[in-house]
């Protein structure tokens, strides 16, 4: 992102504390021409859409998923494409592709910096922004792939924070009602992994999402014991913003969680499975080291990734050409010939064997195209 050749306008609203508008312009996405979902989707599996259009401008996305509404044409609606995994017929359907750009910045001492971002900006690059402006509350969700505007819908997160902590509202169209509605925080449905737009799929398109962050040069106080060692400082502390990204891009490397096209544990939808949240007695039915994680709500949530591995599926199991990746057992990976079949295959094995050995049942994170587990 860069700033604009236009000189930045100052608003005044009251004599202490004056608001600064700042308008920040993106490269233009680079999309593939393709209309084969396997080169527009970080699994890279997926047969061919019926036809794809790559959305530019708010007003393109709009028309086009309310022209194909219209006519009862079924509408897939993608960013990056990692967070998915479409079956190999493909998708007999329109694709939008969101590929809008944008970035505006109110910011004051007294109240912090009020960031509007396109849905179509690429989420690190908005992460490394507010780092660099030193805008306090995204930096341990760096290293994420994807676009912005999905963040609100899975209510992306990682190191013990997540985007609802710091997403102020939501602007939609609203493909029922035709019309744009926007959402507070407190309206957005926001729990573990979800939000009223994951409830309902085919209803709410994403235009842009709105993050209330705070000034200064040090982190929101780190929470994940992993990060905090990383940092050197102990759950709780801050640290310096770009220490913070920086440790956060190398913890997720080393776990093949940040995109490289040579390294094949980066071929994949991220974690495959999410952590599961029980009840009190199904957690207490697990083995003794188990890890729980008392929630607000007295459910307890645990860890996919250990009871995959105590199932036996450990870092680099199968011998196809999908994989749980060697860096992480919450990644399943395309090898480089990995079918859709290949993946769910695998998927299929790994949520049986876990459910055999300690009755409880994986539930997908990517969202699944044209198939099923």
């Amino acid at each position: 992102m860069t700033d604009p050749a236009s000189p930045i306008t100052v608003r005044p609203t009251g004599e202490a504390c004056d608001v600064e508008r700042r308008v920040y312009e993106s490269e233009p996405a680079a999309i593939p021409t393709s209309t084969l979902l396997a080169d527009l989707t970080t699994l890279r599996v997926g047969g061919p859409a019926r036809r794809v259009v790559v959305a530019r401008t708010e007003e393109e996305l709009v028309a086009s998923v309310r022209d194909a509404d219209d006519r009862g044409e079924p509408v897939l609606i993608l960013g990056q494409g990692s967070n998915v995994l479409v079956a190999d017929s493909g998708f007999d359907g329109l694709v939008v592709v969101v590929a809008t750009r944008g970035l505006v910045a109110d910011v004051s001492a007294c109240a912090g910096a009020f960031v509007t971002v396109a849905a179509g900006e690429p989420w690190d690059d908005v992460v490394a922004h507010a780092v660099a402006q030193e805008w306090i509350g995204l930096e341990t969700l760096s290293g994420i792939p994807g676009a912005t505007g999905a963040t609100p819908i899975q209510n992306v997160g990682a190191y013990g924070s997540d985007v609802s902590a710091t997403i102020a509202r939501v602007r939609t169209w609203d493909r029922t009602q035709r019309a744009f509605r926007t959402f507070a925080a407190a309206d957005c449905g926001f729990g573990y992994r979800t939000s009223r737009f994951k409830a309902e799929p085919d209803r709410y398109l994403v235009v842009d999402v709105s993050f209330q962050l705070e000034l200064g040069p040090l982190s929101a106080p780190i929470r994940y014991t992993e990060l905090a060692a990383a940092v050197g400082v102990v759950p709780g502390e801050r640290a310096p913003l770009g220490t913070v990204r920086d440790a956060v891009i190398a913890l997720r490397r080393s776990k093949g969680m940040v995109l490289d096209a040579a390294d094949h544990d980066t071929w994949s939808a991220g974690s495959f499975f999410t952590n599961p949240v029980l009840t009190p007695d199904a957690a207490a039915a697990l083995p003794e080291d188990a890890p729980r994680y008392p929630q607000p709500d007295g459910t307890v949530k645990t860890s996919a990734a250990w009871l995959i591995e105590r199932a036996g599926f450990t870092k680099g199991y199968g011998d196809g050409p999908a994989t749980v990746s060697g860096k992480h057992t919450l990644a399943l990976t395309n090898r480089g010939s990995a079918t859709a079949t290949d993946v769910l295959d695998l998927a299929r094995t790994v949520r049986s064997g876990v459910r055999e050995r300690f009755g409880v049942t994986l539930e997908p994170e990517p969202v699944l195209v044209g198939c099923a587990l």
